[in-house]
């Protein structure tokens, strides 16, 4: 059998997506075969330049995300958004646990028509499955400006793991994702 040729930048894809703090959402998707980076910060919102101050503060408008760099022949848009919906809560508005304001929202941010109507589909596929308790408040929404947060969150809890808010939020989430998608993780 012939080598499996390098991936291109033209043959990767990008996924955006905000479920709760972007700490959480880092660790998992990081583990994803698949998944090249992942880069935390923010979209969404109203004002340049948003700081984690502000955008904490909610005076910003954007929401904590992940952009998500990833190699479709190895894992689809599709599978990374049943990881999404597995590993938070789409059914509280503006929240996620004890995070709360609309930085913590769940939102999938599209960059192509192709992903609005797997998105859409998803929230259709699970509400018809009723699978939550509650009506499914994920906003679906075009990409917009992407705003790179501060370097200090860039694989935060890779780097922090005995922090507090890691092993209470973070490291649960990673246990969860790690046993129900046991087959998406890197070697």
């Amino acid at each position: 059998m012939g080598e499996h040729s390098p991936t291109t930048a033209s043959e990767k894809e990008v996924a955006i997506l905000a479920g709760g703090c972007f700490w959480c959402l880092e660790a998992v998707y990081d583990q994803v075969v698949g998944v090249e980076s992942v880069e935390s910060g923010y979209i969404g919102g109203t004002v340049e330049n948003p700081t984690y101050d502000a955008v904490c503060g909610g005076q910003t408008e954007h929401a904590e995300a992940v952009r998500i760099t990833f190699d479709p022949r190895v894992i689809s848009y599709q599978a990374l958004l049943e990881i999404f919906f597995a590993i938070h809560d789409p059914t509280t508005l503006n929240r996620q646990g004890n995070d709360r304001g609309t930085q913590y929202r769940s939102a999938i941010f599209c960059s192509s028509q192709a992903q609005r109507q797997t998105a859409e589909a998803m929230i259709k596929r699970l509400t018809d499955e009723k699978l939550y308790d509650a009506p499914i408040v994920t906003q679906v929404a075009p990409a917009s400006r992407w705003y790179e947060a501060e370097s200090y969150h860039q694989e935060y809890f890779a780097r922090n793991p005995l922090q507090g808010y890691c092993q209470v939020v973070v490291s649960p989430k990673v246990a969860k994702f790690r046993k129900q998608f046991v087959a998406r993780l890197k070697v």
